[in-house]
């Protein structure tokens, strides 16, 4: 039988009384170490395994395998599978090119087999890959052979995977899905040129780095990068999308506070279209995220925990949560 959107609206409102609230995230701040949170992951259900670590790649299979049983189409999902794709591709060209073993850092899930990743590095191929990445991966591949500037390379390879993120938000039925890859862009483009004016690097690398916007002229962005981080935050601020200002006010604060209300942003976006949402795709995107964000949380806990950092300290690194 086709599965179908009431269908699976219905079911994620039934699997999200099980993502986290505040109170479960107080609880977890409440541990005293990682075998605690262990135990009190095991006890909610949240995953198979004894160690904080396996629970979460459980929980990650398990979401996925939920998901994959209940969407009508499973390529709804593949913007948030871009990124596993170019960690394999650069993965598989770095190993490839040193003749090095890397089969143990490539990840999943991904839209492109890794055999055909193979194929195309070994054999220059490129053509064979998907025509969103085809041209940057051998442009990629030529730079890292002639130059070996890893970071060139990984630009470019970066780029095609923004610039396919907007192709797909333009032309998505989900009204979830058209704002928040364009904002999922301009925060990366945001994060692209501030650690450049950081660092000093030059137009060569951010030609290849910055993904063009309706809302920026490239051009103005790459000067603005040039004339240090104060001319950038201040080019920045005056973008009147995406609450640039407000971003850029995070940054003024710390970098940490900056990374915080980009996810923070993309949170409270995914709970206003998706949580409330009752039809099409859109709710199953949200549980999705939320359960990402679970495992966020989860992550950020543990780590304070091993540092024995105060729950005070943790708490403020913490993500707004979905449940």
């Amino acid at each position: 039988m086709a599965l179908s959107y009431e269908y699976s609206v219905g079911s994620v409102r039934a699997k999200e009384n099980a993502l986290f609230h505040n109170a479960d995230a107080e609880q977890m701040l409440a541990l005293r170490d990682e075998t605690q949170l262990a135990r009190y992951l095991k006890d909610r259900d949240f995953g198979d395994g004894d160690t904080v670590d396996e629970i979460l790649e459980s929980n990650a299979q398990r979401t996925w395998e939920y998901l994959r049983s209940i969407a009508p189409d499973f390529a709804v999902f593949n913007p948030f599978f871009y990124q596993n794709d170019l960690h394999n591709l650069k993965t598989v060209l770095k190993g490839t090119m040193a003749s090095a073993p890397y089969e143990a850092l490539l990840i999943e899930p991904s839209t492109i087999p890794v055999s055909e990743l193979k194929e195309a590095v070994e054999n220059r191929r490129f053509d064979r890959l998907p025509s969103w990445i085809s041209e940057a991966a051998d442009a990629a591949y030529e730079t890292l052979a002639h130059t070996k500037d890893a970071r060139s390379s990984d630009a470019l390879i970066d780029r095609a995977a923004l610039e396919e993120l907007l192709r797909t938000g333009k032309s998505s039925d989900s009204p979830f899905l058209r704002e928040y890859l364009e904002r999922i862009v301009f925060y990366a483009d945001m994060k692209i040129a501030i650690r450049a004016a950081r660092v000093g690097a030059g137009d060569y690398y951010l030609e290849r780095a910055i993904c063009e916007m309706d809302v920026f002229k490239k051009s103005e962005l790459v000067s603005a990068v040039l004339k240090g981080e104060e001319a950038l935050l201040k080019y920045l601020e005056r973008i009147p999308a995406y609450d640039a200002r407000r971003a850029v006010e995070a940054y003024r604060t710390a970098p940490a506070a900056f990374e915080r209300f980009t996810d923070n942003e993309v949170m409270r976006l995914a709970k206003r279209l998706c949580k409330l949402s009752v039809e099409g795709a859109d709710p199953m995107i949200g549980y999705m995220i939320g359960c990402d964000y679970d495992r966020k949380l989860v992550e950020m806990i543990a780590s304070g925990l091993r540092m024995k950092s105060p729950p005070e300290v943790i708490r403020e690194r913490l993500r707004e949560i979905y449940g």
